[in-house]
């Protein structure tokens, strides 16, 4: 048997040392990818309203209580407490037996006067005729004048009845002075009211208005400035006008005003109390988007990014919104960039992307 002769192992032996040596080492981690670069912003300062805040309460600027303008028994209700109302809609209708009697008696006497009145209309033109050719007397003449005026005064005594009696019955429906909702009702069925009863009673959603009180101490701003807006359901609704009334109220010192609403606003019904931001001057604020916003529990937070672009959450303090954008009292400063988009970021922050 040959044996393998000692040169040949001699060059073999390194060979499988290095084989050895390359698989026993450990490769370097790879770096994760860094990925396109992220929506952002730089954060600014901006010049926006500063505001004064105190109470208020919504009132509808159209609510009435409806009073019978007639006497009868309430014949029909077709409309309840919380029901929406069109305009002009009969709400509530009484019996009426009386005033389509007095409808039906004023109809027949301005038939009669009619008649009267076209009788007495061509003996005056008659006796005028006749007159003329000096056939009648002058005491014939005027008395055909008179029966023709009295008949024609009361031919109008007439009209203006059946109008008045025509009314009367108008005034068994009930009707809605404006289109609202129901907020009581103070009759029933079988019930018999007189004129001045209440009925019901309703208001308007449409048109809101907040009543509140401006500290004396601001007035003069708040006069001079004419702005406000409400806050409710973390929305900001500007007032569309302001009335501040000229005379404080005692002992207060405060001065009532009534800040009107645009029409239809959301989320606010009368009887609600609000937050009042009276604009007395102005002030620089922070202002980001609402979705780059990162609400964790009772926190909210930000992605920060830093020279690399690399984000990293930090917790900020909010206050009130402007529109779809956020005031941000602490946390940031002007000239940070921050994320767009927190559900990217914190992707970015998942796959080891993120700022150390």
């Amino acid at each position: 048997m040959r044996h393998p002769r000692p040169a040949v192992i001699a060059a073999a032996v390194p060979a499988v040392l290095l084989a050895l040596a390359g698989c026993g080492a450990k490769r370097a981690p790879l770096e994760p990818a860094a990925g396109p670069p992220l929506a952002a912003m730089v954060v600014r300062a901006e010049r926006g309203p500063l505001e004064r805040f105190v109470d208020g309460t919504v009132e509808a600027v159209n609510q009435a209580t409806l009073s019978a303008e007639t006497s009868g028994r309430v014949d029909a209700i077709y409309y309840d407490v919380g029901d929406v109302v069109p305009a002009g809609a009969v709400i509530m209708r009484l019996k009426g037996t009386e005033q389509r009697a007095s409808l039906q008696a004023a109809q027949a006497a301005l038939t009669e006067a009619r008649a009267r009145d076209a009788e007495a209309a061509a003996n005056y033109g008659r006796i005028a005729d006749m007159f003329q050719r000096h056939v009648v007397s002058k005491s014939q003449f005027d008395k055909a004048t008179a029966d023709r005026d009295s008949a024609s005064a009361r031919l109008q005594a007439a009209v203006a009845g059946v109008a008045a009696a025509r009314q009367g019955v108008n005034y068994t429906e009930i009707r809605a002075p404006y289109g609202g909702v129901v907020g009581k009702r103070l009759v029933d069925v079988g019930e018999t009211v007189r004129p001045g009863t209440p009925l019901m009673s309703g208001l308007s959603l449409e048109h809101l208005r907040v009543t509140t009180y401006v500290p004396q101490s601001i007035v003069t701003q708040v006069s001079r400035l004419k702005q406000a807006a409400i806050y409710v359901h973390d929305r900001r609704i500007v007032a569309d006008h302001i009335t501040l009334f000229p005379e404080a109220a005692t002992p207060s010192s405060t001065f009532r005003a009534r800040l009107d609403l645009p029409a239809g606003a959301l989320d606010v019904a009368p009887g609600m109390y609000v937050k009042v931001g009276l604009v007395i001057g102005t002030v620089e604020r922070i202002l980001v988007p609402r979705s780059a916003l990162v609400v964790q529990s009772e926190v909210t937070g930000v992605y920060v990014l830093d020279a690399k672009g690399r984000p990293s959450l930090r917790y900020v303090r909010p206050g009130h919104r402007f529109g779809d954008r956020v005031e941000i009292l602490a946390g940031l400063a002007p000239g940070e960039r921050i994320a767009l988009d927190p559900i990217a970021a914190g992707s970015r922050i998942a796959d080891g992307n993120g700022a150390p």
